[in-house]
């Protein structure tokens, strides 16, 4: 299978990588986009505020690659946000709009920020994404920045309030947490995403 870790300019990409090998698949980081294209798995790690990011994929002429794929792709942390419309963190930066003018929100002020460390994930029952793994198991977050619950939350997390911890629409996933750093069951919910069926 031809797994490709999209590199957008910013991210630390080792551990995503080395967590692919570790399942004994052979993932190429890469930001061509004729590579990128002809993927049969792509991840979409973030690190950095959405304009940078934004600015770096034009810059590179992957946005319209990104918006017209169509085998299953999974965004982590900024990945995910970045198929939104609209962030708050980069107030006039337009994102990939996968998601139909759905945004992204800053958490509440009055609490600690950023959300980091462990915590739990609930999840709508039998989806593909979350197989053998239980209900409510706790996986690592670092973040400020939120999607609310939605038609395309498939998992919600707690801090204050609910927010979507992971969203799909057709091939796109995204997850809030991070499971390369999340132990055994990051490492099976990557093992998961890796298994689904092409859309």
């Amino acid at each position: 299978m031809n797994i490709v870790i999209l590199d957008p300019g910013f991210s630390n990409l080792s551990s995503i990588y080395w967590a692919i090998k570790r399942l004994k698949y052979n993932p190429i980081i890469s930001d061509n986009p004729e590579i990128i294209r002809h993927s049969d798995k792509l991840i979409f790690p973030g690190i950095g505020t959405p304009y940078a990011v934004m600015k770096n994929l034009s810059n590179k002429k992957l946005i319209e690659v990104i918006q017209r794929y169509k085998n299953p792709i999974l965004g982590i942390c900024l990945g995910m946000h970045l198929f939104f419309h609209y962030s708050e963190e980069s107030k006039n930066t337009l994102m990939l709009n996968i998601f139909n003018k759905k945004c992204i929100y800053k958490f509440n002020n009055q609490i600690i920020l950023p959300h980091m460390g462990w915590n739990k994930v609930y999840f709508k029952k039998k989806h593909p994404l979350f197989k053998n793994i239980c209900n409510g198991e706790w996986f690592y977050f670092i973040h400020n920045y939120i999607a609310l619950i939605s038609s395309i939350t498939i998992a919600k997390t707690y801090y204050d309030s609910f927010f979507s911890s992971a969203v799909q629409k057709d091939n796109f996933f995204g997850v809030q947490f991070h499971p390369e750093k999340s132990g055994l069951k990051g490492m099976h919910l990557l093992k998961n995403f890796l298994e689904i069926d092409i859309i």
